[in-house]
C-alpha cells in the first residue's frame, strides 16, 4: 500500500512538472525565431531596396498602363481600364508590325551572329597561347560607350566609309546601309553582334576550360576528327554556357534602342523602330505615359514568353541527349 502511494505520489509529480523534451522543444523553436528575426534584420536593407526601386515602380507602371497620364500632375492621372493595350493592337497599329516584328528580328539577329561568333572565336582562343590578352581584346567593345560604337561603325558604314571601301576594293559597288530600308536592321544587328560578343567569349571560354580533357584524349584514341570532337564533345558539354549567353543575349537585344538611337533613330521611315525606342518615345515625346507602360507590359510578356520557350528546349534537349 505505501509503494502504490509512493507511486501516485511520482506519478502526480511527474504530470505537473515539463517534460524534458517539451522544453527543449521550445527552446529551440524561440533559437529559430530569434534567428529569423536577425536574418530578415541582414536582409532588410536588400527588402526595403527592392521596395523601392522595383516593387513600387512596377506597381506604379501597371497602374499607368490602365490609365491616361502626361507625366506632371499625379492628380491627373485618368483610369482608362484595358484601352490603352487595346489601342497598341488595333487596326492601323504599328506596335505589332513593324514595331514588335522589328523587335523579334533585331533580338533574333544578334543572338544568332553573337553566338556563332564567340564559338568559333572561344574555340579559337582555347588553343592559342595568352588568351588573357584575346580575351581582353575581344572584351573591349563592352566597356566601351554605345555612343562610341555607334558612331565609330556609322562613319564605317558611309557611302565613303571603311566597309564601302573593302566593298569596292573586292568590285561591289556602295551600298547605303543605313539609308536603305532593306539594309538598315541588318547592319545594326551586326554592329550590336560585334559589340556583345565579348561577354560571350569570356562565358564560352570558361565553359571550354570545364570541360575533362580526358574525354579529347579518348576521342583521340579512336581516331575522331576535329568536327566530330567538336558535335559530339564540346557542343554538348557546352549547353549550359550555350543556354546562359542564348538567354542573355536574347534579353539583350529585345531590350536595346541606345544603339539604335545613335545609328539610325529609327529610320529610315520606322525600319528599325523597336520595342524600347517606341516606349521611350510615346513616354518623352509625346507625353503618353499610358501607353509606353502598357507597351512595356506586353514587351515584359514577350521576354517571359521567350526565356521560357528557351529553357524548355535547351533541358528537352538535354534529356533526349
Amino acid at each position: 500500500m505505501v509503494n502504490a502511494t509512493l507511486t501516485a505520489e511520482a506519478a502526480e509529480r511527474a504530470a505537473a512538472r515539463p517534460s524534458a523534451v517539451g522544453v527543449r522543444g521550445s527552446g529551440r523553436g524561440r533559437q529559430r525565431r530569434r534567428q529569423a528575426v536577425v536574418a530578415y534584420l541582414f536582409l532588410a536593407p536588400t527588402l526595403l531596396f527592392y521596395a523601392v526601386f522595383l516593387a513600387l515602380p512596377l506597381g506604379f507602371a501597371l497602374l499607368l498602363s490602365m490609365s491616361h497620364w502626361a507625366g506632371f500632375d499625379l492628380g491627373d492621372i485618368d483610369p482608362v481600364g484595358p484601352d490603352n493595350f487595346a489601342r497598341l493592337f488595333a487596326d492601323g497599329a504599328t506596335f505589332l508590325t513593324p514595331v514588335l516584328t522589328n523587335t523579334l528580328l533585331f533580338a533574333l539577329g544578334t543572338v544568332a551572329l553573337a553566338l556563332a561568333g564567340s564559338v568559333l572565336v572561344a574555340t579559337c582562343i582555347d588553343k592559342l597561347r595568352f588568351q588573357g590578352l584575346w580575351r581582353t581584346l575581344y572584351f573591349l567593345p563592352i566597356v566601351t560607350t554605345v555612343v562610341a560604337v555607334g558612331n565609330v561603325w556609322k562613319y564605317m558604314y558611309e557611302p565613303g566609309g571603311l566597309v564601302n571601301g573593302v566593298l569596292n576594293a573586292v568590285g561591289v559597288g556602295s551600298v547605303a546601309f543605313l539609308q536603305d530600308p532593306d539594309t538598315a536592321l541588318p547592319a545594326v544587328v551586326v554592329v550590336q553582334a560585334w559589340a556583345s560578343v565579348g561577354s560571350a567569349i569570356l562565358v564560352l571560354t570558361a565553359g571550354l576550360k570545364s570541360v575533362p580533357q580526358s574525354y579529347y584524349e579518348a576521342a583521340a584514341l579512336d581516331g575522331a576528327g576535329p568536327v566530330t570532337v567538336f558535335w559530339r564533345i564540346t557542343l554538348p558539354l557546352l549547353r549550359p554556357s550555350l543556354l546562359f549567353v542564348c538567354i542573355t543575349q536574347f534579353l539583350t537585344g529585345l531590350q536595346s534602342f541606345a544603339l539604335i538611337i545613335v545609328m539610325t533613330k529609327g529610320g529610315p521611315g520606322d525600319a528599325t523602330e523597336v520595342a524600347a525606342l517606341e516606349m521611350y518615345r510615346q513616354a518623352f515625346s509625346y507625353g503618353d505615359w499610358g501607353a509606353a507602360s502598357a507597351a512595356a507590359f506586353v514587351l515584359f510578356a514577350v521576354v517571359l514568353a521567350v526565356t521560357l520557350v528557351q529553357l524548355w528546349l535547351f533541358r528537352r534537349t538535354g534529356e533526349d541527349a
